[in-house]
């Protein structure tokens, strides 16, 4: 008797052709485990992360205009600034409190500085600058020791500009698809929206005769704010820019642009709208950053939720360094 052929896998059996083999069976295409998302969905509450982007880059920002109207001469502006902007991030640390469940994990952060790590960075960025802020706001409303409150606001400006656009790094450093996909565009959006803020409410907050460079803000960040979104979307790709364009973020994101470009316009419009147009469009201001900031952390979540997100750009971005060593290997 002769021993039994040993068996061999099937291959894909291949039609011959005129150009050459081709594979009778499609190529099998991987989603994810029945559908299942392949990323966690982030912790983080909206209201708190999402309300702590917006408030930190309003007082950052709020700072460095803070800084600007100080060493002109518009100390009413200057001074009203100062105070909204330690407001401001005095709700930006209770928010980010909030989220984290107690103060004692905010001051664990601060016990090593890790320059590699954008949390520990941005949590000694932002203690820094609160201290700057705090004592700036405080000699201006006291009117006592203008040197040190001088020293005080230029401070708060550098640490300022910082905390206006740390939170953009800290988000592109995760694997969230919508945010690590933007890593070099998300912070020129997010100072571009922290300068659309501060200008709002230097426009709110200052007497008409000092709004010369808060007009001038507000149109200058309504510019970029729309550069770096559209930068932003192509960036991405497809299918991950869809979720900046639908459902919630989407509707968020427009609303946002709607709001900068209508705030922006009645800012430069100046006197002709009168005093209470120009606080309508600095309110407008205000809120179109809100929106921005809401919407890419909304974008962000939506990003987790679909398995598509992180296959595809990972097959791109496979396809092109495949082709990149091909190349190579040519030359």
């Amino acid at each position: 008797m002769t021993a039994p052929a040993e068996s061999r896998p099937e291959r894909p059996r291949r039609r011959k052709g005129r150009r050459g083999e081709q594979l009778v069976v499609p190529k099998a295409e991987f989603t994810s485990y029945y559908g299942r998302p392949i990323l966690k969905r982030p912790s983080w509450a909206a209201s708190d992360i999402a309300g702590y982007f917006f408030l930190g880059g309003l007082a950052g920002a709020g700072s460095v205009l803070a800084a600007g109207a100080h060493l002109t001469g518009r100390h009413t502006t200057a001074g009203a600034l100062k105070l909204s902007s330690l407001g401001a991030v005095g709700l930006s640390a209770a928010a980010l409190v909030h989220d984290l469940g107690r103060p004692a994990r905010f001051v664990n952060m601060l016990r090593v500085l890790k320059p590699t790590s954008p949390m520990s960075v941005g949590s000694w960025l932002l203690s820094g600058y609160g201290s700057c802020a705090g004592l700036a706001a405080l000699t201006a409303v006291s009117g006592r020791l203008p040197r040190l409150g001088t020293a005080a606001t230029l401070g708060a400006a550098l640490t300022g500009s910082g905390v206006a656009t740390y939170t953009a790094v800290l988000a592109a450093d995760t694997a969230v698809p919508a945010w690590h996909g933007v890593h070099r565009e998300l912070p020129y959006l997010f100072a571009a929206s922290a300068t659309a803020a501060a200008s709002g409410a230097a426009l709110v907050l200052g007497p008409p005769r000092e709004h010369g460079p808060a007009r001038c803000a507000a149109a200058l960040a309504a510019t970029g704010d729309l550069l770096a979104s559209h930068r932003a979307e192509r960036a991405l790709g497809e299918p991950v820019a869809e979720t900046w364009r639908e459902g919630r973020a989407g509707t968020l994101l427009r609303t946002a642009r709607a709001l900068t470009v209508a705030g922006a316009a009645a800012a430069l419009a100046g006197p002709r709208l009168g005093r209470t147009g120009t606080a309508l469009g600095g309110l407008a201001l205000l809120a179109g950053s809100a929106c921005t900031r809401f919407g890419v952390f909304a974008a962000g979540v939506a990003s987790t939720e679909d398995p598509r997100h992180v296959v595809e750009p990972q097959r791109a971005r496979l396809a092109e360094r495949a082709g990149a060593e091909r190349a190579g290997g040519g030359d």
